[in-house]
């Protein structure tokens, strides 16, 4: 999935950490400061937060990057969520009583759905009067169904395709007759009673666990999409903690505390070190610890910073033009920061960043030797070090270190640093000095640090005789040219939606294509023979083979340019308790308190 520098998960072009200056922001909207900050003074208790981009909406069905994932999660909820503090990262029941029970044959899952969870209070709910009504097995099976559905048109259907028996073809009678019918039996799918869901697949699977986690799969009230239809993208009616207080996707999102939520408990173990590190002193107490949530977008990283050394947020990336004031050259944290009880925090992250050609294209797409000679045209230790400030490595294939199919010693001849051998495989590409070469098209974000890196781009091919001209987007503009197969190479960054390597190869099955995970467009028969064949192994050493086969059958076609697999460094407030970095949890936030 999309992916920021210090909260994480999922695919978002790596480009920056963006934002929009709250005074600026306040002016869009024909508001003082004081009307600006009005709904946020009604909690004593608020978690300040910042992201870099504008939230698309608070549909899970669309929810496919990190920003609006987040936001999503704050309301709704699945059957599963990652153990917050567990590591290596361990699934357990969220909205089910517990984890299910599973056949013999690995293809029925049974799960019994909590009881007495309900819907946050809404006019959707007209029967009720708005009142939350309690949440079932059925909104489970609409839920999906609704992913299913063609004229949802969503993005994570990935996560159910060809998995639950009899589902595509409910989807593929949905098409040819117009119109789905959420009445019809699903075998695959089925709510037994009110609080049994039974899950039948096609064939076993190592990741349907991890697919039904994401948000993708939250539970949805059909109550909500048929009374705001196309607008559910501005409302959020779910089970989760928090309930939205106002929604404006391009500056601001507020949420309160959900008043009718559950008994949830902070978790009362952990991973080594946490209990040391002050992660379980509130083991055992109800959740969520704070009133409300102002998380505001900062399309700009200083603007964000400021705010942050202002102690107007709570916590924080490290720009990268800031490294250097926050971070010391042991990669400690400055004394002055130390001396205000700022607390750096340090992980390793499973993603990857890489330049993406698309494949569909008549002259990127084509040319195997082309892309091959711009991938060694790219001095990386350059970039990690200009752009990362040292926070990664050289990543060789799609595959990050801490997944099965990692292999540290293996490394990819195109991601090497050398100009002599990019000029022959150019000649090889029949462009021999760039001559008879296209100026090719690069699309990119609009802000400051998504241009440098683009011009450090246009340089490292420039030395080749190849000119590359840069198209500056917002990033949902950027989001509806790739799915829409319009660009030519573009910058993009994955975060693991699941610890599988899977999830980093299946973006270039060629059946998930744009709109899909693929936007690349990738496709190479062999690679997805090996593809559907290793979703049928659970995780074994044969498996693991399978990755690597299919990792080296990617470097050769060179449908990405590797550039690195980032270390996430933030900051949090000296009164921010219970922050620990989390690679998949999108829910976070219901852990945190404030000892302010």
């Amino acid at each position: 999935m999309i992916l920021s520098s210090f909260s994480r998960s999922g695919g978002k072009p790596f480009l920056s950490y963006k934002t929009i200056v709250i005074t600026g922001m306040c002016a869009v909207l024909g508001l003082g400061l004081s009307g600006c900050f009005s709904k946020e003074k009604q909690f004593k208790n608020t978690l300040r937060l910042a992201t870099p981009a504008k939230i698309k909406g608070l549909d899970p069905a669309h929810s496919d990057d990190m920003y609006s994932g987040i936001e999503v999660s704050r309301a709704y909820e699945g059957l599963l969520q990652y153990h917050y503090l567990k590591r290596p990262y361990e699934l357990e029941a969220n909205l089910a009583e517990s984890m299910p029970t599973i056949s013999k044959d690995g293809k029925t899952y049974t799960f019994k759905i909590r009881k007495g969870v309900l819907f946050q209070d809404d006019p959707c709910f007209k029967t009720t009067e708005g009142k939350g009504r309690e949440l079932n097995a059925s909104d489970f099976v609409y839920s999906w169904k609704r992913l299913a559905d063609p004229k949802t048109v969503s993005t994570g259907w990935w996560i159910l395709d060809g998995k639950l028996v009899g589902l595509n073809a409910w989807r593929d009678e949905a098409s040819k007759s117009g119109a789905a019918d959420y009445t019809q039996d699903v075998e695959g799918l089925r709510a037994l009673d009110a609080y049994t869901l039974q899950l039948k697949l096609v064939s076993p699977s190592a990741q349907i666990l991890y697919n039904i986690a994401q948000q993708f799969a939250f539970a949805v009230p059909h109550e909500a999409v048929e009374f705001y239809g196309k607008e559910l993208l501005n409302h959020a009616v779910g089970t989760g903690p928090f309930q939205l207080v106002e929604f404006n996707g391009a500056s601001k999102v507020i949420w309160k505390k959900n008043p009718t939520f559950r008994q949830q408990l902070y978790p009362s173990e952990g991973a080594s070190g946490d209990r040391e590190a002050g992660l379980l002193v509130n083991a055992g107490q109800p959740i969520p610890f704070v009133d409300g949530i102002v998380t505001t977008v900062f399309e700009e990283s200083q603007p964000a910073w400021l705010n942050f050394l202002a102690q107007k947020l709570d916590a924080s990336a490290i720009p990268k033009d800031n490294f250097n004031q926050a971070i010391s050259e042991s990669k400690g944290l400055v004394e002055e920061l130390k001396a205000k009880g700022i607390v750096l925090h340090k992980a390793p992250t499973l993603d990857v960043t890489h330049q993406t050609f698309n494949m569909a294209d008549p002259v990127v797409g084509r040319n195997k030797y082309l892309r091959q000679a711009l991938s060694m045209s790219i001095d990386r230790a350059q970039i990690i070090e200009l752009f990362h400030n040292g926070r990664g490595i050289s990543a060789q294939t799609p595959i990050p270190p801490g997944v099965s199919g990692y292999d540290e010693a293996y490394k990819n001849p195109y991601v090497q640093y050398d100009v002599a051998k990019a000029k022959e495989l150019l000649v090889k590409a029949g462009f021999p000095g760039g001559k008879g070469l296209p100026e090719l098209e690069y699309s990119t974000m609009a802000d400051t640090t998504s241009r440098q890196m683009s011009d450090a781009l246009a340089k490292s091919f420039d030395v080749l005789g190849v000119k590359l001209k840069v198209n500056s987007y917002s990033w949902p503009e950027f989001q509806r040219n790739i799915r829409e197969k319009k660009g030519q190479i573009w910058g993009m960054a994955w975060g693991a939606d699941y610890p599988d390597a899977e999830n980093f190869l299946q973006l270039l099955y060629s059946k998930n294509s744009s709109p899909g995970p693929n936007d690349a467009n990738y496709s190479n028969a062999e690679f997805d023979r090996l593809y559907e064949k290793s979703l049928t192994l659970m995780e074994s050493p044969a498996r693991t083979i399978l990755y690597k086969k299919m990792a080296q059958l990617i470097v050769e076609d060179c449908p990405w340019i590797f550039e690195m697999h980032r270390l996430s460094f933030g900051l949090t407030q000296p009164w921010l308790k219970n922050y620990k970095p989390h690679d998949f949890d999108h829910a976070r936030a219901k852990y945190y308190r404030l000892s302010k």
